[in-house]
């Protein structure tokens, strides 16, 4: 789908040539929307983002020398790139991180909690995709495996079937699913949608590749850690979610050695459905970490990123490939148990798990490697966003965006290259649920609300030993939190009573973001 209405074009009167040329170039001067600019790249580099699900800031060894878990191929990565240490999703939850990540806009403009089983997609018709900005500079571009942002399944839906019907025999599965991921910027998609969500089958493009006949029984497999609920509806027979990395890592190799035979760039986006539930590592890597089946899931995805490493390598691409691996959120609250079980806290050293405001909910391993533009082993502690990819590679790809994209997103591109040490960004907002925000500037975060923690009662998972353990103290406070991040990043100190006067400018910062629409410093007018 291409984005609407992205240029504006200015009638001029022609008075010869010279007068032509005077004119357009002013009029190109003075047009805040044309997407042409001069390419910092040429050629123009393949992108690959890698996106786990669920992994922790302290679940890979390049990030945490105390990790339980072996990441060979990550380690590897960061090593080849530059590690940042202070990155952040949008969300600490899955359908907002991802929306963020491919619009640069934070998710809680537009909308809050994930994608429902069978639920609508989250882009407007109009709005400008990370893909379709690549595909305007010639990209041809591939998601392959969790999407989660939603589909029109309205569109197979039989007339005569309940509006609310999720049986095989509600949909007619020979048409296109609309609205999915070919609709907003993507050449091609292979996937499942979601893992634990229907339909239980395979999607190629926008159609089923086999027709679901029966419903799903969760009980055929063997959850290896935790509980999972497979959402009711339609699976096809045979379907197996073991078989889920394995497949897409194979269609993931099929997609790069294919696109590699020819001159235009590509854009791929692989989202893993791992180490998220359900915890089932293929038998062969049983017992390949120290921090027990969710270990192991983390091992089998590091093979995973290897194996499309090793293509990319293989296919002689590497050098003008730019990779950037990173994950939606942190990691699920069962965390606390692992870490008693296994003592691998999977946030180390932060406070907080999937879901909550505490930095642990957001703050992820992020790396990137692009060969003679970004210095290899190296790394940052400076803030940076997910949203802000998209800016960046605007930057990379010479795309003007216009003013009405990527609101939230920062052009991180001199921090990338090594030209500045410093980011851009000193301001960010995390969010999870709606109405309780939290923003960070400087070195600054305040929690505008009573607690982080966004996880329930946190008694269940013996989070009394997770406090004794790590040495924190129960700081619920109805003014809200505040914490220095310069002296704190483990967020043990709560100084809402000693910075009142902080807490309110910070309060005054976060509203100001909140309504005036965008972030973004090219926005400054």
């Amino acid at each position: 789908m291409m984005f609407r209405n992205w240029k504006n074009h200015t009638p001029v009167l022609l008075k010869g040539l010279l007068t032509l040329a005077i004119t357009l170039t002013t009029a190109c001067s003075q047009d805040k929307n044309a997407t042409e600019e001069q390419p910092i790249a040429d050629p123009l580099p393949n992108i690959v983002i890698l996106y786990a699900d669920d992994l922790g800031a302290g679940d890979l060894g390049s990030f945490n020398q105390r990790s339980k878990i072996p990441t060979p191929n990550l380690d590897e990565l960061a090593n080849q790139g530059l590690s940042f240490t202070d990155a952040h999703t949008s969300s600490g939850i899955c359908s907002p991180s991802r929306y963020a990540l491919l619009t640069g806009q934070y998710h809680w403009r537009k909308f809050h909690d994930i994608v429902k089983a069978f639920g609508d997609s989250v882009f407007d018709p109009e709005q400008l995709t990370l893909p379709e900005m690549l595909q305007q500079k010639g990209y041809t571009t591939g998601a392959i495996g969790k999407w989660h942002l939603g589909w029109d399944w309205n569109s197979i839906r039989k007339a005569d079937a309940p509006s609310d019907g999720v049986k095989p025999a509600d949909f007619d599965w020979n048409k296109a699913i609309e609205n999915g991921p070919t609709a907003h910027g993507f050449d091609y998609y292979f996937g499942d949608n979601v893992i634990n969500f229907p339909p239980y089958v395979w999607i190629e493009n926008d159609r089923v590749t086999k027709v679901p006949d029966t419903m799903v029984d969760g009980t055929l497999w063997k959850n290896k850690e935790g509980k999972m609920r497979y959402r009711e509806g339609p699976m096809v027979t045979g379907w197996n979610p073991y078989d889920n990395i394995p497949t897409t890592t194979q269609k993931g190799i099929e997609f790069i050695t294919e696109k590699s035979k020819h001159d235009q760039p590509f854009f791929l986006y692989f989202a893993y459905p791992s180490p998220h539930a359900p915890i089932i590592p293929n038998d062969e890597f049983d017992n390949t970490s120290r921090a027990g089946p969710y270990g192991d899931l983390i091992v089998e995805t590091d093979d995973s990123i290897g194996k499309l490493l090793d293509t990319i390598d293989k296919a002689g691409i590497a050098d003008n490939t730019l990779i950037i691996f990173s994950s939606d959120n942190g990691p699920e609250n069962y965390a606390y148990l692992r870490d008693e079980k296994f003592d691998h806290w999977s946030s180390y050293p932060f406070r907080g798990l999937k879901r909550d405001t505490y930095e642990g909910g957001h703050r992820v391993p992020m790396i990137v490697r692009w060969p003679n533009r970004v210095k290899a082993n190296s790394k940052t502690d400076e803030l940076v966003s997910q949203t802000d990819i998209m800016a960046t590679i605007a930057e990379i790809v010479g795309f003007n965006l216009p003013d009405n994209a990527a609101q939230d997103s920062f052009n991180l591109m001199k921090l990338w290259t090594g030209q500045t040490s410093v980011s851009p960004r000193g301001t960010m907002v995390h969010n999870t649920t709606a109405g309780k925000f939290a923003i960070r500037k400087d070195k600054w975060t305040l929690i505008d609300a009573s607690s982080g923690n966004q996880n329930g009662n946190l008694a269940r998972f013996n989070y009394a030993n997770w406090q004794r353990k790590y040495g924190y103290q129960t700081d619920d406070n109805k003014k809200g939190q505040l914490f220095d991040m310069q002296k704190d990043p483990e967020q043990r100190f709560n100084l809402i009573d000693a910075h009142p006067d902080k807490a309110l400018q910070l309060r005054e910062e976060l509203e100001k973001i909140k309504n005036q629409g965008w972030s973004a410093p090219r926005l400054n007018k």
